[in-house]
């Protein structure tokens, strides 16, 4: 917690500096006339995960017992951090409570610089940081592809954080140090499959976000990326993903390509926790897809675990998690 005090005095210094309007840090560009791929948008929607946290029904209950769709994007599954309690907003394509009323060219400002419609800053327990990394055409095809799911109405609980974390104009300036507005680049020295894998791990499945520690101020720590952290729902633990000893060093692409599909892991055990959702979603990609993501994985550069391994009865899951 004292790290989270330090946060808070740092922020509230910056806070009274903060000049800077939501969305300084560029302009999302929208091609003039570029038909959606509603196969392609379905993909990315998989790839991000988006019902893992948007289909949980709204209520100001985080355990409300309603039945789930996932395609029903009603939003209010609740987020306990240390800064204090998010609540997930609809997105559905209903136009007073959902995202219907938005255009492309907002959705693709929302998801690139974490700025809404009304021009507020997001807090980054939305993922801009890694769906910044999105080319726009996926996000073109990932927004026709919401509006092709059932509109729903709900009425989602504000988020609940204390002083100052509540105030949004401070967030320029996290977004001036962790936000650099860059769209993933191919790597020529590269295969296909490799910068495939990169750009969905990187980029819309955003792995990062919870398998990898963070500073006092809510960044990844980037030379730790992937090594593992804390589950940020508090159950836990997000296991590293590098291919260290610690982490996945004793699996092979096939077995990360098998877990994807079938959330088995190498001894037969099974995925828990936050990590069921995912794997389920991933079960819907290609075959290529996860074999891509797979070798990317076993790319990365060995780095030793951040985190312990976990436990068999920890929510989180029962082993190290791609």
């Amino acid at each position: 917690m004292r790290g989270v005090a330090w946060t808070g005095i740092l922020l509230g210094t910056l806070g009274a500096l903060a000049i800077l309007a939501p969305g300084a840090w560029g302009q999302a560009a929208v091609p003039g006339a570029a038909a959606p791929d509603l196969k392609n948008g379905e993909t990315m929607f998989y790839a991000g995960g988006c019902a893992s946290c948007h289909a949980a029904p709204a209520s100001p209950k985080c355990d409300d017992p309603k039945i789930r769709n996932e395609l029903t994007l009603a939003g209010g599954r609740c987020m306990k951090t240390p800064f204090g309690t998010f609540y997930v907003p609809n997105i559905s394509p209903d136009k007073e409570s959902g995202i219907g009323g938005w255009s492309t060219a907002q959705f693709i400002k929302a998801m690139k610089e974490g700025v809404s419609p009304q021009g507020e800053n997001y807090y980054p327990a939305f993922p801009y940081t890694s769906y910044q990394r999105m080319f726009v055409k996926d996000l073109i095809d990932l927004k026709a592809f919401l509006d092709t799911l059932p509109a729903v109405k709900s009425t989602v609980p504000d988020h609940e954080l204390a002083l100052p974390f509540r105030l949004r104009q401070p967030l320029g300036i996290w977004k001036w140090m962790f936000l650099d507005g860059k769209t993933f680049q191919p790597d020529p020295d590269r295969s296909a499959q490799l910068n495939r894998g990169a750009y969905l791990v990187e980029g819309p499945a955003h792995c990062s976000e919870c398998h990898s520690p963070r500073n006092p101020l809510g960044g990844v720590i980037f030379k730790k990326k992937y090594s593992g952290a804390p589950n940020p729902d508090g159950k836990g633990i997000a296991p590293n993903i590098t291919p260290h000893k610690s982490g996945i060093g004793d699996w092979s692409e096939s077995d990360i390509i098998t877990s994807l599909e079938l959330g088995l892991t190498p001894d037969f055990d099974t995925f828990g926790g936050s990590m069921v959702k995912v794997q389920e979603n991933m079960a819907k990609l290609s075959g290529a897809d996860r074999a891509a993501i797979a070798a990317y994985l076993k790319s990365l550069t060995p780095i030793p675990s951040s985190v312990g391994r976990p436990r068999k009865d920890e929510g989180a899951g029962k082993a190290a998690k791609p």
